[in-house]
């Protein structure tokens, strides 16, 4: 399938998608702060840049796309038509690169927490969810062998 836009037209397009400060973080961002949490942004020397930075809880929040980031069985995720090769490639290196940096951040001491799009429609549940996440302690992450639980990610 070919497709509708001209190159120009396409980029020109593709070139408006934001990295940071997207209409979903923003979203998680006001829920967070109204729960009283106080929190960094995009903090450039950890790995991935991540989204929120809870530096007294040594917590970290990703807010992903569901399209971008691969979310495993997720509607939002599904593949294009046009141009699959480049699209499974662009895509699976998103996702590999996701879960380096997950793994570096946790390797470093790091509990991290990816909030996906999709979650966005119960704020309810994902609110109790990254309260549970915040408020409990690093400690309580750690397994009874002292190996660090993987990274949190479930919708």
């Amino acid at each position: 399938m070919t497709d509708s836009l001209s190159r120009e037209a396409r980029s020109q397009r593709m070139s408006l998608i934001k990295g940071k400060n997207t209409k979903p973080e923003m979203i998680v961002r006001r829920l967070i702060h109204a729960a009283g949490y106080r929190y960094r942004l995009h903090d450039k020397k950890l790995a991935g840049k991540p989204d929120l930075v809870f530096v007294s809880r040594r917590k970290i929040i990703f807010i992903n796309g569901c399209f971008w980031h691969r979310h495993c069985d997720c509607a939002l995720a599904r593949m294009p038509k046009s141009n699959q090769a480049f699209w499974t490639d662009k895509l699976a290196s998103n996702k590999a690169r996701d879960e380096d940096n997950w793994a570096k951040l946790v390797e470093q001491g790091w509990a991290v927490l990816v909030v996906w799009e999709c979650e966005l429609r119960d704020m309810d549940t994902l609110i109790a969810r990254i309260r549970r996440f915040l408020d409990t302690p690093l400690a309580a992450q750690i397994d009874s062998r002292g190996a660090k639980l993987p990274v949190s990610r479930a919708a």
